[in-house]
């Protein structure tokens, strides 16, 4: 059993080049793999490993950044090893959003945690966004919710500024740094009503009853398991290897779909050009996997 753990912290960060040598130089020894982004404005991160040995780089990250706990920290138990690479890059924002967090205008986090985001999202005159992309969007949400339907987040202030800032908003996405810096965001423009499910979508699986908690569908995630479903089990979608979008598994029986080639979503848009690359592509690793097989 593997333990996935995705955290991130809001905070100054100097020094970065040194702080990335010293990350990789641990997570390296501990065979962790994962992805860590780092910036001036803090951290955010999503490893795997051993349950042993992601206790022990938990504990040596939080000493190299010299902090005594992450703003967010949520763990779940995995029976695949979600990542096959280890990379930590350094970013100019932790989330791009072309705005950067001000640390000197301090303001009150509203957050809610799972119990008591069922009750705020029950509401009636709240505006709920959902703050991930539009695919994730239609692979799971909660109900009444908003997409800005944009194609990067930093088209996401765009959207935001449609609303009134007197307006009760709740936003929530999959483990609660994209709403970190749209709080940011807000707050800068004089939003005082704007609430964070705590932890994201994660946290919420992690602590709500998936019988009765709010979500409707599965939650896409950044690696090898696609989706998740309310209960933290592995979901029902994978990725097409043309358009590399999710795709149900239902939709693998269609003739449209070809591995490592296309999807019904993609068959009929492809070019000669890029059937011929993909096709290329997946012959490649199929040729790979013989040789270390």
């Amino acid at each position: 059993m593997f333990e996935i753990v995705s955290f991130y912290k809001i905070s100054k960060l100097n020094k970065l080049k040194i702080i990335k040598k010293n990350i990789l130089k641990e997570t390296n020894k501990l065979d962790i793999k994962g992805l860590i982004i780092l910036s001036p404005e803090g951290i955010n991160g999503t490893i795997s490993g051993s349950q042993k040995n992601i206790k022990l780089i938990i504990t040596k990250i939080k000493n190299i950044l010299s902090i005594d706990k992450f703003d967010i920290q949520n763990k779940i138990n995995s029976k695949i090893l979600p990542y096959s690479k280890n990379k930590v890059k350094i970013k100019n924002e932790v989330v791009p959003i072309n705005e950067k967090i001000n640390f000197k205008n301090f303001f009150n986090k509203k957050y809610l945690s799972p119990k008591k985001w069922d009750e705020f999202i029950s509401k009636k005159n709240i505006k709920l966004i959902d703050a991930r992309k539009p695919f994730e969007y239609k692979i799971g949400t909660f109900k009444n919710a908003l997409n800005p339907e944009t194609k990067n987040f930093r088209d996401f202030k765009n959207y935001l500024s449609k609303f009134n800032k007197d307006q009760s908003i709740g936003m929530f996405c999959t483990g609660g740094i994209r709403c970190e810096k749209a709080s940011n965001y807000l707050n800068n423009k004089g939003f005082k009503n704007v609430y964070m499910l705590k932890g994201g979508i994660l946290n919420y699986f992690k602590k709500t009853n998936p019988k009765k908690n709010k979500w409707n569908g599965e939650c896409f995630v950044f690696d090898k398991r696609v989706t998740i479903k309310k209960n933290l089990e592995i979901g029902n979608y994978t990725v097409c290897g043309g358009c590399r979008m999710p795709l149900h598994k239902k939709l693998t029986k269609s003739k449209k779909y070809k591995i490592g080639l296309s999807c019904p979503n993609c068959f009929d848009k492809l070019t000669n050009d890029q059937i011929k690359r993909f096709t290329m592509r997946h012959n490649q690793m199929i040729n790979t996997k013989k040789i270390i097989s």
